[in-house]
């Protein structure tokens, strides 16, 4: 048998975070994946970033984590979306090359010390008195560790749809887990099932572009990790087509053959990313809809269709896929499919990713029911920080909805549920004017730095960057233009910080991202204080802990419902238990009162 502090079960994009965070801060842990050669595999379409993801990646990248400086690495196309809306809700979103991405990331594991990478499919996680003591590989090789943490993604007992035809997997071409989420129901845990679906990806030397709408990157390309400095490379452009009524014909024409429509599937998918079937269904009355072109890397010529995913048989996609302008004569070269797979509902969880059943097993990714990698790296990346402080026995880190979209997104996992794959929006944060994600490394690498994973280095530059901030906005504040100071010019919607300098060459000495923080801060200084009183007021709220053994039922004059809830999610604090749903103001008062004459710490 082969010891080890920390033990994580695959490698995608939750494991490979959870895994470095885990070794960065000093553990011996072991990261077992099928293959190396699927390690951080985008098995989706080859982009990170996006609405409310690219925050999370940033806020990855501010705390430690490795996802932005890979992105950075294997960057292909840059686009800042939504940059004509508020600064609220911009976010940045890479092309990537698929191949560079994976390799890039594996070279970064290989290297990490106290990491030891095992190929393997780890078919039992072992337990003894109450905690994990270890898992089981196929082989029947034992490794123990004190903690686990399970990040499998869409493998457990999956199965494969291409219209009637079905077949166990994980993802195309790679063996699915049949055994590891059954040995965890017999040890209590509840699973259900849920569904995604990949597109088909073509031939690029088969399609015709001069009828495709070319889609190209920004002139400047912002990092998205705040550790690097520059970008300064070609960029490589996507293309835009769209069904046409003959494409709806053909689709409507064979719904019955369709896994999902044809009954085969019976799990729920990705309502924020339907199948093309949906579309069709759904929206009848829509003349088309968009396909996004994504090419895979630069040195394939294969593409993703992005806005086509489908369980169609391969026959009906042939003919489906050819009737979109531009692809008369195209080959595809891999067919799409669905993929059904077991979940663990995350109200199992604390709010430290930690499950509630067994001490010290972790789950992160798309086995607490998300979807998208960015999700599941910034579980993993908790999952892992929060491994390591168990280990150190000290406090866990947990991040609020007020400090941070990963804030939010673990609490609503195990606060609300998931009843449908879990998707990031900026929508889902409250106070999106003070998470965005230019600022991230100001929110949370503080953080990352005092438990011991954001570098020195990292450090260092947000000192510099948060006096430079305060020197900049001093000058603006003593120099004067008339009766106004320059900080008064400023809030004006036609002013700019540019603008200003060309009255004073000195303000532009500040590099773009200082320059960027003042003007913000500076015009949306009134709704930045708001949100930031709203969010002390929730933490107030947050300081009101439960004590975890607080009987619920007790309290009768909660109704049975609403005990039943909290009983069952057992918030850490007041703030998590109004959130839960169907938990009313009243019977928070309710709990206000027991907790008094309990005692507890308020």
């Amino acid at each position: 048998m082969r010891d080890y502090d920390v033990i994580v079960v695959g490698a995608g994009h939750a494991g490979c975070e959870a895994a470095l965070a885990a070794a960065r801060l000093g553990f011996s842990t072991a990261l077992v994946t099928v293959s190396y050669d699927t390690v951080a595999l985008m098995s989706c379409n080859p982009a990170i970033g996006g609405i409310g993801k690219g925050q999370l990646v940033r806020e990855i990248d501010a705390l430690g984590g490795q996802m932005a400086l890979i992105t950075d690495e294997a960057l292909i196309q840059f686009r800042m979306l939504n940059t004509r809306k508020g600064v609220a809700v911009r976010s940045p979103r890479a092309q990537c090359d698929r191949s560079l991405y994976r390799t890039a990331m594996l070279r970064t594991l290989q290297n990490q010390k106290n990491l030891h990478l095992i190929q393997g499919m780890v078919e039992e996680v072992t337990a003894l008195n109450g905690s994990v003591s270890g898992v089981v590989l196929r082989e029947g090789v034992s490794l123990s560790a004190k903690v686990v943490i399970l990040t499998s993604g869409t493998f457990l007992r999956g199965k494969i749809f291409i219209g009637d035809r079905s077949y166990p997997g994980g993802r195309a071409g790679e063996n699915s887990s049949e055994n590891l989420s059954l040995s965890l129901q017999r040890a209590g845990f509840k699973t259900m099932r849920f569904k995604t679906g990949t597109p088909p990806r073509v031939d690029g030397t088969t399609l015709d572009f001069s009828v495709l709408k070319p889609q190209y990157g920004d002139d400047e390309i912002v990092p998205f990790s705040f550790l690097t400095e520059r970008i300064e490379r070609s960029q490589v452009p996507c293309y835009i087509t769209y069904t046409t009524p003959r494409t709806h014909e053909i689709i409507r024409k064979n719904l019955h053959r369709s896994a999902m429509y044809g009954g085969h599937i019976k799990a729920k998918g990705v309502r924020y990313c339907p199948s093309v079937e949906d579309k069709v269904v759904k929206f009848a009355d829509k003349e088309r809809h968009q396909i996004f072109i994504e090419p895979e890397g630069l040195n394939t010529k294969e593409f993703y269709l992005n806005g086509i995913s489908n369980s169609l048989p391969a026959e009906v996609q042939e003919e489906m896929v050819r009737s979109l302008p531009g692809f008369e004569n195209v080959r595809i070269t891999r067919y799409g499919y669905a993929v059904e797979y077991d979940f663990f509902p995350p109200e199992q969880l604390k709010a430290t990713l930690e499950t509630k059943l067994l001490g010290g097993l972790y789950f992160a990714g798309q086995v607490n029911g998300t979807t998208g990698y960015e999700e599941a790296a910034a579980q993993g990346l908790m999952a892992g920080i929060n491994a390591a402080l168990k280990l150190k026995g000290v406090s866990p880190l947990v991040l609020s909805r007020s400090e941070s979209y990963i804030g939010v997104l673990i609490d609503d996992l195990v606060t609300k549920g998931v009843d449908e794959p879990y998707r990031m929006f900026t929508s889902r944060a409250e106070y999106r004017l003070i998470l965005r994600s230019d600022n991230a490394d100001r929110r949370l690498t503080p953080l990352g730095y005092r438990i011991g994973l954001a570098s020195e280095e990292r450090y260092r530059r947000l000192f510099e960057k948060e006096d430079s901030i305060k020197r900049l906005r001093k000058i603006l504040e003593e120099k004067k233009e008339g009766a106004n100071s320059f900080s008064q010019l400023l809030r004006r919607p036609d002013v700019t910080l540019k603008s200003l300098g060309e009255r004073d060459e000195s303000l532009l000495e500040f590099s773009e991202d200082v320059r960027q923080q003042v003007e913000i801060d500076v015009k949306y200084e009134g709704y930045i204080n708001r949100q930031k009183s709203d969010a002390e007021k929730l933490s107030e709220l947050e300081k009101k802990l439960i004590p975890r053994e607080f009987d619920f039922f007790a309290v009768k004059t909660i109704s049975y419902e609403a005990r039943e809830k909290l009983s069952r999610v057992r918030p850490q604090n007041l703030a998590q238990a109004s959130r839960i749903p169907g938990i009313r103001s009243a019977d928070i008062f309710a709990l206000m009162v027991a907790l008094r004459k309990a005692s507890s710490p308020l």
